[in-house]
């Protein structure tokens, strides 16, 4: 580069000055992906402190808020994505961004967290939950193959598929009320003040939106200086990047031994893109369903069908270490086929 430069007369003091940009450049892109982390994980330890003493102030579960609070925060991020696809028409960014991040969801984070220890699971979550997770994925499966079921020539997930999927959600949110009526809070957790437990909460969620845009920022101009392609950074790093926040607070809350928190963040947030994101947002616009969906949908199926299959295998109600290595090692194999097919 710096011949051909020379070659076209260029002095050397502008060509130096060209290589202190890109330096410059370089160094910021570092500081917005180590700041960021830095945000990241402190508004993940104050979400899960924040969160964990909420849930016994108000005599429930940790397993509710994490099903509740922290998913629906978590999940903010993708419900702003498809928005602003909704609005404007681009439908499958809107169906791609929901599905890529529920099997980045299983496979990566429950997959990194169970790496770190392993997880237990409640009865309720093994019966219910998960279930109520590979429903969702099934449900995108059917509403969006219509020339497949019923003969037509157009596949899309519809104005009232999207109803349909949001009164689910409104079934799943009244089985939540019901398990805060009769469920037991947690012990051996610190307890802050009411004031101060909702704004350890509130602010821990503004720092991972803020912590995960300064990582995503500097990752895609740091990829874009060593010259990948947009695509393969829409791919890679955009797509994890609206799940930073599910990352980010579930290894946190794996650490602490909040599990019902890490666990019920992620099952939460697989029920909440699909009945309440994707359902909102197809009452906003018709998606056309591109059939080439099908294999990123049947992946997610088959990640929630393995989560629930695993709660069963070895010790019961449980994911262990090794299970955790073959959902990330499933998930390297699922982005390295998504590099491969460009």
């Amino acid at each position: 580069m710096l011949k051909i430069l020379r070659f076209f007369g260029i002095s050397s003091i502008f060509i130096k000055i060209l290589c202190n940009l890109s330096f410059l450049n370089m160094l910021i892109s570092v500081l917005f992906i180590l700041f960021g982390l830095v945000i990241l994980v402190s508004g993940a330890e104050f979400l899960v402190k924040g969160a964990s003493s909420l849930a016994k102030k108000l005599g429930i579960s940790q397993l509710v808020i994490g099903l509740t609070i922290v998913a629906f925060g978590t999940s903010a991020p993708e419900l702003i994505v498809n928005i602003i696809s909704a609005l404007k028409g681009s439908s499958d960014i809107a169906t791609g961004n929901i599905v890529g991040s529920n099997i980045a969801n299983i496979f990566l984070i429950l997959g990194i967290s169970a790496c770190i220890a392993p997880l237990s699971i409640k009865n309720s979550t093994a019966w219910k939950e998960i279930p109520f997770a590979l429903l969702a994925m099934i449900l995108v499966f059917t509403m969006g193959n219509d020339s497949m079921f019923d003969g037509s020539n157009f596949n899309a997930i519809t104005r009232t598929d999207g109803f349909s999927l949001m009164a689910v959600f409104a079934i799943f949110m009244v089985y939540i009320f019901h398990i805060a009526k009769s469920g037991k809070p947690d012990g051996n957790i610190k307890i802050y003040s009411m004031p101060l437990s909702i704004i350890m909460t509130i602010g821990g969620l503004v720092a991972l939106f803020g912590g995960g845009e300064l990582f995503v920022e500097g990752a895609i101009k740091l990829a874009r200086i060593a010259g990948l392609s947009e695509s393969l950074i829409g791919l890679t790093i955009v797509a994890v990047g609206t799940s930073l926040p599910e990352l980010a607070t579930s290894i946190v809350a794996t650490i602490h031994k909040r599990y019902d928190i890490a666990v019920g963040n992620i099952v939460g947030s697989c029920i909440f893109n699909i009945f309440w994101i994707l359902g909102l947002t197809s009452t906003m616009l018709q998606l056309p369903f591109n059939p080439n969906t099908n294999l990123d949908v049947m992946v997610g199926i088959l990640a929630s069908f393995l989560l629930f299959v695993f709660v069963f295998i070895g010790k019961k109600y449980k994911i262990d270490k090794w299970q955790g290595v073959i959902f990330v090692a499933s998930y390297v194999g699922y982005v390295s086929y998504l590099i491969y097919r460009g």
